[in-house]
Protein backbone atom coordinates (compact mmCIF):
# COMPACT_ATOMS: atom_id res chain seq x y z
CA UNK A 1 0.00 0.00 0.00
CA UNK A 2 1.81 3.19 -1.08
CA UNK A 3 1.50 6.37 1.84
CA UNK A 4 2.91 9.75 1.80
CA UNK A 5 2.36 11.12 5.30
CA UNK A 6 3.42 15.33 5.64
CA UNK A 7 4.11 15.79 9.16
CA UNK A 8 5.57 19.34 11.05
CA UNK A 9 2.98 22.19 9.81
CA UNK A 10 0.87 24.37 11.80
CA UNK A 11 0.77 28.11 13.25
CA UNK A 12 3.96 30.69 13.16
CA UNK A 13 4.21 34.24 12.76
CA UNK A 14 5.78 35.97 9.88
CA UNK A 15 9.60 35.69 9.45
CA UNK A 16 9.22 32.41 11.52
CA UNK A 17 10.07 28.80 10.30
CA UNK A 18 9.04 25.27 9.79
CA UNK A 19 10.31 21.68 8.55
CA UNK A 20 7.87 19.62 6.97
CA UNK A 21 8.62 15.99 6.59
CA UNK A 22 6.61 13.64 4.00
CA UNK A 23 7.43 9.84 4.86
CA UNK A 24 6.83 7.46 2.45
CA UNK A 25 6.48 3.53 1.76
CA UNK A 26 4.93 1.15 -0.74
CA UNK A 27 7.13 2.34 -3.87
CA UNK A 28 10.48 2.36 -4.82
CA UNK A 29 11.20 5.55 -3.57
CA UNK A 30 14.64 6.25 -5.18
CA UNK A 31 13.62 6.01 -8.18
CA UNK A 32 11.38 8.97 -8.05
CA UNK A 33 11.40 12.45 -8.21
CA UNK A 34 10.22 14.22 -4.66
CA UNK A 35 8.29 17.27 -3.88
CA UNK A 36 6.26 19.61 -2.80
CA UNK A 37 3.25 21.38 -3.58
CA UNK A 38 0.95 23.73 -1.94
CA UNK A 39 -2.93 25.46 -2.30
CA UNK A 40 -3.79 28.42 -0.68
CA UNK A 41 -7.66 28.93 -0.42
CA UNK A 42 -9.08 29.97 -3.82
CA UNK A 43 -5.90 29.47 -5.80
CA UNK A 44 -4.28 26.70 -8.15
CA UNK A 45 -2.46 24.09 -6.50
CA UNK A 46 1.37 25.16 -6.94
CA UNK A 47 4.95 23.35 -7.64
CA UNK A 48 7.20 24.76 -5.42
CA UNK A 49 10.27 22.52 -5.06
CA UNK A 50 11.43 19.11 -6.07
CA UNK A 51 14.66 16.97 -5.92
CA UNK A 52 15.69 14.52 -8.65
CA UNK A 53 16.88 10.96 -6.69
CA UNK A 54 20.69 11.65 -6.39
CA UNK A 55 19.85 14.69 -4.48
CA UNK A 56 21.63 17.11 -6.62
CA UNK A 57 19.76 20.03 -9.13
CA UNK A 58 16.92 20.67 -6.74
CA UNK A 59 14.18 23.32 -8.28
CA UNK A 60 12.58 25.74 -6.85
CA UNK A 61 10.22 28.08 -7.73
CA UNK A 62 10.57 32.28 -7.53
CA UNK A 63 8.04 32.72 -4.90
CA UNK A 64 10.56 30.30 -2.35
CA UNK A 65 13.82 30.76 -3.80
CA UNK A 66 16.44 31.77 -0.93
CA UNK A 67 14.02 30.64 1.46
CA UNK A 68 12.95 27.12 1.43
CA UNK A 69 15.44 24.23 1.23
CA UNK A 70 14.27 20.75 -0.10
CA UNK A 71 16.63 17.64 1.25
CA UNK A 72 15.92 13.88 0.85
CA UNK A 73 17.49 11.19 3.47
CA UNK A 74 16.84 8.32 0.98
CA UNK A 75 17.33 5.42 3.61
CA UNK A 76 14.63 7.01 5.50
CA UNK A 77 12.20 7.31 2.37
CA UNK A 78 11.56 10.55 3.80
CA UNK A 79 11.91 14.39 1.73
CA UNK A 80 12.44 17.30 4.02
CA UNK A 81 10.84 21.01 3.52
CA UNK A 82 12.72 23.55 5.40
CA UNK A 83 10.84 27.03 5.42
CA UNK A 84 12.46 29.68 6.84
CA UNK A 85 11.29 33.50 6.99
CA UNK A 86 7.81 32.83 6.42
CA UNK A 87 5.36 35.15 5.08
CA UNK A 88 1.83 35.35 5.12
CA UNK A 89 1.61 34.18 1.80
CA UNK A 90 3.14 31.10 1.85
CA UNK A 91 -0.21 30.20 3.89
CA UNK A 92 -1.59 26.92 2.21
CA UNK A 93 -2.09 23.20 2.42
CA UNK A 94 1.34 21.15 1.43
CA UNK A 95 1.40 18.24 -0.07
CA UNK A 96 4.59 16.28 -0.96
CA UNK A 97 4.68 14.56 -4.60
CA UNK A 98 6.43 11.05 -6.07
CA UNK A 99 6.63 11.38 -9.32
CA UNK A 100 7.95 8.12 -11.13
CA UNK A 101 8.46 7.18 -14.18
CA UNK A 102 4.70 5.95 -15.00
CA UNK A 103 2.51 7.22 -11.75
CA UNK A 104 2.31 10.05 -9.35
CA UNK A 105 1.50 9.84 -5.63
CA UNK A 106 0.54 12.45 -3.10
CA UNK A 107 0.21 12.83 0.31
CA UNK A 108 -2.87 13.86 2.05
CA UNK A 109 -1.51 17.57 2.96
CA UNK A 110 -0.96 19.42 5.71
CA UNK A 111 -1.70 23.09 6.76
CA UNK A 112 0.81 25.66 7.12
CA UNK A 113 -0.38 28.84 8.92
CA UNK A 114 1.99 31.87 8.58
CA UNK A 115 0.06 34.74 10.71
CA UNK A 116 0.20 36.95 13.76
Amino acid sequence: QVQLVESGGGKVQPGGSLRLSCAASGFPWTYYVVGWFRQAPGKEREGISCVPNNDNNAYYADSVKGRFTISRDNAKNTVYLQMDNLKPEDTAVYYCLGAGPSQNYWGQGIQVTVSS
